[in-house]
């Protein structure tokens, strides 16, 4: 379905000594590295169990090219080699890469109908910490507070609802037909209204849907102005009732934006991803980024089963 020595064009400077040996031991061959780091993120695996895996599973060793007799990448190495390809922003040119290839393969339109945002709540891989410790000395009468906070820098509390949640809200713009076409990661308290225009920076698509949660006079108007039809749905204000028209359109959006439910469902269920599985906002966005390769790819297959694509011919 992928063609990989497309996708190796970009990983061709990973490590210093690539293009220029300069001595020392030869790095892991970087295509090989990737694809372990799909499998990952498809069986939600840690870095300790990936290099387990690699070792004893067959369907593993044939999909990434590492064969009984190779020595295969240590969790170290492993996570090293994402480490760098976050460093140097390969993942986004990789997700760009593989929908470029669905496209071309008629498994994906290019420009897709409607483009559906939405945002979920992911928990950190830290608990969240705020220890406090007093210390009170009697011969003083001096008391000594210290805290300790979590150990992910980036994560924040959110409430929804009755409940209250630590970690990142994901942003996910989708085609009417599940593809992923953008993905964003904020902390779980940056608000929503303010990330439409981040989130479909970039996306092709005739109309932008959204729920009430985007309701703005900014966001209308970046979409008018960016050649978007409004799909955003609208929000009773006070004294301000919804008119049958603006009810209308609510209820006729609704039934179109059920899709990116059903992706974000699919992304907790088959891909594990309720929590996180690193710390720092950068991180948890490029294991979102490559679980949205794995799920792409898993649509492109049904689609491919199920005869419901284009074939493009030439």
């Amino acid at each position: 379905l992928i063609n990989w020595q497309k996708c190796e064009k970009y990983l061709k400077r990973v490590h210093k000594n690539d293009e220029n040996s300069q001595g020392g031991q030869k790095a892991y061959n970087n295509l090989q590295m990737i694809k372990a780091l799909l499998v990952q993120q498809w069986h939600s695996l840690s870095d300790e169990e990936l290099e387990e895996a690699l070792s004893l599973r067959i369907d593993f060793m044939v999909f990434t090219g590492f064969e009984l007799n190779d020595e295969v990448p240590d969790s170290s190495t492993i996570c090293r080699f994402r480490n760098k390809l976050i460093e140097q922003n390969l993942d986004k040119k990789l997700f760009k890469e593989i929908n470029y290839q669905l496209e071309k393969a008629g498994l994906k339109v290019e420009k897709a109908k409607a483009a559906i945002l939405d945002a979920t709540i992911i928990e950190s891989a830290s608990r969240p910490k705020r220890i406090i410790n007093i210390e009170n000395d009697r011969e003083e009468k001096g008391t000594e507070i210290t805290i300790e906070e979590s150990k992910d820098p980036d994560a924040r509390w959110l409430k929804k609802g009755k409940k209250s949640h630590f970690g990142y809200k994901v942003f996910a713009v989708v085609d009417e037909k599940g593809y992923y076409l953008n993905v964003l990661t904020e902390s779980a308290n940056e608000a929503e209204v303010n990330k439409l225009e981040k989130s479909i920076t970039g996306v092709k698509a005739k109309r932008v849907m959204a729920d009430k949660g985007y309701t703005s006079a900014s966001n209308r108007n970046f979409l008018k102005q960016n050649h978007y039809k409004d799909g955003i749905m609208y929000k009773a204000q006070k004294n301000k009732p919804l008119t049958k028209r603006e009810k209308l359109l609510n209820k006729l959006i609704s039934k179109k934006r059920y899709v990116v439910e059903q992706c974000f469902g699919t992304m907790k269920r088959k891909f594990e991803f309720e929590r996180a599985s690193y710390k720092t906002k950068r991180k948890v966005d490029a294991q979102f980024i490559l679980k949205a390769i794995c799920s792409n790819m898993l649509k492109a297959v049904n689609c491919l089963l199920k005869g419901d694509f284009v074939p493009i011919c030439g």
